[in-house]
């Protein structure tokens, strides 16, 4: 799959084409950056509108709103925002009625979107719902559902098109522009030159997550982990690129606090914060610790080992746990990939997981510097998974967002 070649229809640009788009958080963003920059290619005069983030608006984005205000999860964390995000989305409604665009696009976010793309749908405008709900890991019967909501369904994994297909709706795997976007062999040196450090020594990359909440439920055991591993490796350093200005100040207070508790251990200077820049951060690292989501994919996609951790609020883990929402024995992706695109020479029933993962009371200082630990003495290990890190990495490259594009020129022929 990593060789496809897009081909879209020849077609000439649609006059006064308007397009809607929402996305939801700093992932969607960036998804939604690249598709407006190849559908502005095809129709240099769309009017592209919604809600996205500073790279949409780059990308010629009229921003209603900033994604932020969506980037909220977990059943606990969206009943205290739900009054807020009604109104959002009952203005949003009211105004994409008025403005009819040509195709609304909703970028992830998908208790927020599909929502939305079901009123649109009722009211006749075309929708197409980019990313697909994780289906294999929650309710795969919730498939049979989204065609209420959306004409067209955009997958980034290989291994999602399938199960829409045993519910009987038609869905499209387009590969993930982060493929597209990484390159296949990291320039270490050189991303350490970019972010002025040293090229020797070792370092660790630290991304407890772009959202407070997540910062706030990892960050003082990603703190800790890191104090544990300095008093073992003295000279490891630390790389933290942070997603916003609010994260970047919550994590300081918890450095500020955790560097207080290990008598001075030097974990201040040693950690390096970055406004953004969590690429270049990936690569120039020799292992990463980070919390579960897109954050994973990136550090596959760079060829890093990495360490996965994640801790849902209490209330929201206690309802997972009721209710057995969860199916599956892995949640990261690079160890999902892993199982469901298999090698010909090493079934996934026969391996193990490719990266570590703590979950909930598994996620402690001792087992998260103990992981990083491992895979700094285990140079083989190390090898072995930056090759199945490329492999999985060749088959998501697939020139995602052209191929997203072909699906919206698909769809707005069908309205022509």
């Amino acid at each position: 799959m990593g060789n496809v070649v897009s081909i879209h229809h020849s077609r000439f640009p649609i006059p006064g084409l308007k397009i809607a788009l929402v996305a939801g958080e700093a992932s969607g963003d960036q998804l939604g950056a690249g598709l407006i920059a190849e559908l502005k290619r095809r129709h240099p005069d769309a009017c592209f509108m919604g809600v996205g983030g500073a790279l949409m608006r780059a990308a010629g984005l009229d921003a209603w709103h900033d994604c932020s205000e969506l980037a909220v999860m977990g059943y606990a964390e969206v009943a205290r925002h739900l009054p807020r995000l009604l109104r959002l989305r009952r203005g949003l409604r009211q105004r994409l009625l008025a403005e009819r665009p040509d195709v609304f696009i909703g970028i992830d976010a998908p208790d927020f979107n599909l929502g939305l793309e079901r009123a649109l749908k009722q009211q006749g405008i075309r929708t197409i719902h980019y990313v697909s709900p994780s289906i294999w890991a929650w309710k795969e019967r919730r498939a049979a559902t989204i065609g209420r909501s959306a004409d067209r369904v955009l997958c980034l994994f290989p291994m999602e098109p399938p199960i829409y297909a045993r519910h009987g709706m038609q869905a499209r795997f387009v590969g993930h522009p982060l493929a597209d976007r990484l390159p296949m062999a990291p320039d270490r040196e050189g991303a350490r030159r970019a972010l002025a450090m040293p090229l020797p020594g070792t370092v660790v990359a630290v991304l407890p997550g772009s959202r407070l909440g997540e910062i706030k439920r990892l960050g003082p055991d990603f703190l800790r982990a890191c104090a544990l591993l300095r008093a073992q490796l003295p000279q490891l350093q630390f790389i933290a690129p942070m997603a916003n200005a609010a994260c970047r100040a919550l994590f300081s207070r918890q450095l500020a606090q955790v560097s207080a508790e290990s008598d001075g251990g030097g974990l201040g200077a040693a950690m390096q914060l970055l406004d953004g820049r969590a690429h270049e951060a990936l690569i120039a690292s020799d292992v990463v610790l980070l919390a579960s989501g897109t954050a994973a994919l990136e550090a596959m996609l760079a060829k890093r080992p990495m360490v996965v951790a994640y801790r849902l609020a209490r209330s929201t883990a206690a309802i997972v746990r009721g209710l057995r929402l969860l199916k599956i024995d892995h949640y990261s992706l690079p160890n999902v990939l892993d199982a469901a695109l298999p090698t010909t020479s090493s079934p996934a029933a026969t391996r193990t997981a490719l990266v570590p993962e703590m979950l909930q009371g598994a996620c402690t200082p001792a087992a998260l510097a103990a992981a990083v630990l491992a895979w700094l003495d285990d140079p083989a290990r190390t090898r072995a998974t930056l090759d199945r890190f490329a492999e999985l990495h060749a088959q998501l490259r697939c020139n995602g967002s052209a191929r997203a594009a072909d699906a919206v020129d698909e769809l707005l022929a069908l309205t022509q």
